[in-house]
Parts: structure tokens; sequence; C-alpha cells
């Protein structure tokens, strides 16, 4: 069986509406046609018929749609059986916090929610390196954060990341070898995080004793804080809590010289890994007032840091029309399934773990709407222009930055790649785009 969901095939354009006014029977028996196919563009149509039928709010299409899509889903499937599970589990959510007693799918992915467990730092390294979805984002940023860097004896890093300091061994393994001495290093971070995996079994302090007692035996100077909060709090059963959870107005507050201890004889470095996405981009009160998103921007460049690093996911899941994102998610997210089946057994519980990471996130895109809805990601190039109109200067990439990421590549499976598009580099798997680094300094800025 081919077990590639999408590579060999291009995204579908949204079905003519003239396809949901089709009798139901008709329809049905349409729908029907497409059991025990595992194409990926017949899973895409059946998922956009139940998308635009809940927002026609017809649960009884919905339910006839998803009715198919039970009898193609498994979570142990291959990678479309494994992807069409986890939308089945969002679509059932969605629909049952609208009309509770409408499902009823025998075999169907259960509703109940599975907290997602909090991981060791040596599971934690193990599930980074397990794909290049977050090494090649700590690669590239840290090539850049090394350039810019260059002569400063002190430097102060503000880290904005989902993935708990684990960029900043390598990077303060490469500042001990530099040739003028390691500069002192201070990283701050904030001290709350979006409630998303990867979540950690320790304390922000903790991993900040952890990262002194390495830097301590590379002879690097060094100090770690967290941003004071008197309101934080991340646990592993939280996933879909409001946007609220994530203090974003205190975020905001503390982002000041003063309660940062911004000094002038150090070099500023602002690192923003998977963030942005959970900064809420509508406007405020009668839309005078910026976003979130553009606040922090506007505040971040404020600071004047001698480099920010931004690197996300390369794909837009931010619109309004549930069928829109149900488009551009299974487009996407296609990639992490196909590329944990190129090297993990079906039954491997990394694999197992990655993929429930992932099918919150869907669920998190799917099922939810207003402030519940946290995942709203924008791509690299609709990002580089918003830094542009923020006022941030793009600083390009080195050849040797190039070098660097390529051979962080050829320890992984042969699929992943990388390409430079404009001034930001793509990581790719199988030539489809990925996930994107960028690097910026405030337009202007004297270093």
């Amino acid at each position: 069986m081919n077990t590639e969901l999408r590579s060999n095939t291009t995204p579908i354009s949204p079905p003519s509406p003239s396809i949901f006014n089709t009798p139901q029977s008709s329809l049905s028996g349409a729908l029907k046609g497409c059991l025990g196919s595992l194409d990926g563009a017949c899973i895409e149509k059946l998922l956009l018929h139940c998308a635009s039928a809940l927002e026609s709010n017809d649960v009884t299409l919905a339910q006839q749609v998803m009715w198919v899509l039970n009898n193609v889903a498994s979570s142990v499937g291959d990678p479309n059986q494994r992807l069409t599970s986890w939308f089945l589990r969002a679509l059932i959510s969605r629909v049952s916090s609208v009309c509770p007693t409408a499902m009823n799918l025998h075999g169907s992915p259960t509703l109940q929610r599975t907290p997602v467990r909090s991981m060791s730092v040596t599971e934690l390294a193990g599930y980074v390196d397990l794909i290049p979805w977050h090494r090649f984002g700590f690669c590239a940023s840290n090539s850049a954060i090394l350039k810019a860097i260059q002569g400063y004896p002190k430097v102060h890093i503000l880290d904005f990341s989902i993935t708990h300091c684990m960029q900043w061994p390598t990077l303060i393994d490469a500042l001990a070898k530099r040739p003028e001495a390691p500069p002192s290093l201070r990283i701050t971070v904030p001290s709350c995080r979006p409630p998303v995996p990867p979540l950690l079994n320790v304390s922000s302090e903790q991993v900040g004793l952890r990262l002194a007692n390495f830097a301590k035996s590379r002879d690097v100077p060094f100090e770690f804080h967290v941003i004071d909060s008197s309101s934080s709090s991340t646990s592993s059963d939280v996933l879909a809590a409001e946007s609220s959870s994530f203090h974003l107005e205190s975020l905001l507050g503390q982002l000041n010289p003063s309660m940062l201890d911004l000094r002038d004889d150090e070099a500023l470095v602002i690192n923003c890994q998977n963030l942005l996405r959970y900064l809420p981009d509508e406007p405020g009160e009668s839309n005078q007032n910026p976003s979130f998103r553009n606040a922090f921007l506007e505040i971040i460049k404020g600071l004047n840091p001698c480099v920010v690093t931004v690197v996300d996911e390369d794909a837009d899941m931010d619109a309004s029309s549930l069928t829109s994102r149900m488009i551009a998610c299974f487009n996407y997210l296609w990639i992490l399934f196909d590329a944990l089946e190129t090297f993990l057994p079906k039954d491997s519980w990394q694999r197992m773990e990655y993929e429930a990471d992932v099918g919150h996130k869907i669920e998190n895109i799917i099922g939810f709407e207003g402030l519940q809805r946290i995942e709203r990601l924008e791509s690299g190039v609709r990002l580089a222009q918003r830094m542009k109109n923020s006022n941030f200067q793009s600083i390009p990439f080195c050849e040797e930055t190039v070098r660097e990421v390529k051979f962080l590549l050829d320890e992984h499976a042969s699929g992943w790649g990388m390409k430079r598009e404009e001034d930001m580099l793509v990581l790719t798997w199988k030539g489809h785009n990925s996930v994107f680094a960028t690097a910026w300094a405030p337009s202007g800025f004297d270093d």
C-alpha cells in the first residue's frame, strides 16, 4: 500500500457550492463510494463536505459525512488513516458542543480528553531530536545570533519559545569556542507560556539551573532569570484553555527595560520560536488599538535588540472560515504524519505521542472558535510582511548558516530539505514547506 499521503498530489480548491446542494440521498451515495479509498484528495473532499455542512448548521449532513470518515479513520493505520482519525475527533468535539446528543458513531474516537504527558528533560531532548521540526529553527537562529553578537563581551537573550530552552546548550557550546573568549551570557524567559505541548515536568527555574551547570562546564559566565508573574500556570489538562491563561496583558506589561533589567553594555537578542501564532491578531476595541501580535512587535522593537529571530510553521491557519482552516490544516499537517511513517513503526509510543500533540493542534484549529482557538498560524511570507510593516529589516542568512543547516539535515531522513525564499530559510519535506526561519533588526538599528 502506498503510504505517502499528499506528496504526489496538489492541494485542491474548495468544491463548487453546487456540490453541497446535492440531494442528501445522492450525496450520501457519492460519499459512500469513497469507502475503502485512502486517497488524500478523497478524504479532503469529505472533510470539506463536513466543514461546509457545519458552517450551514446542517448537523444531519455532517453526521453522514462523519460516518464515512469513521470507516476510513484509524489511529494505528497508515498516515492517511491516522490523520483522518484526529480530524474526525475534532469534528465530533465540535458537533457535540453544539448538539450533545447528535453523535453516535460506533467505534469512533473517544471524546474523553487525554491529558498531554509532561516530559522529563531527557525525554524532551529525544522529542526534539526525533525529526528536524524544532532543530532546524534552533540551528538557523543560533547561527544568526552568533553572527549578530560578534565582538560583544556581554549578551542578554530574551527567550520566547515553547521548547523550554532546549535551543541553548548548542549556543553555549559555540560561545565557549569563540576565539576572543566567550561573552557573559544572560537568558531571561517569561514565567508563562502557551498551554501547548511539549510540556515539561520541571520548572523554568530548574531548567535554568541545568543550563547554569552546563555553562559552568564550558567556562561561559551565565545568568538565568524568569520574568516575575503572580498569575503564571501551565498544566497538562488545559490544552484547550482560553488564551487568557497565557496572561497576555501581564506578558506585554512586563516587557519594559526596568523589569527586564536591560543594560547598556549588553547585546540584546530576542528569540521567538513558535510564539507569534499564540498572540491574537484581532484589533482591540473599536478597531483603534493594535492586535496583541502587533503590539508585541512594537514593544520588542522599542527595546532596540541587535537581532530578533522568528521561527514558526509555514502555513496559514487563522481564517475565520472553518472550511478555509480545514483546507489549510489538512494540506499542511499531513507532513508530520508522513515523515514519522518513514522511520517509526505503527505501534511506536514515540510516534503516537508526537501524533497526539499534532492531534491536539487539529482539535483546537477545527473544534474551537473565539478565544478558545489559540492556534492562529500565519505563513512565513505573511510574517515577513508583518515584520516590515512594523519597521523591522530582514537580516539575510549567511552561507555558513546554510551549510550548518544542511549538515544538520543530513542526520535525518532523506525527505527533509532546505530552500531559500527571499531572506527566509525554509525546511521542506518532499519539497513541501514546513518550517520557516527568519532574522530581523529594527530599521535603522545602530550596532
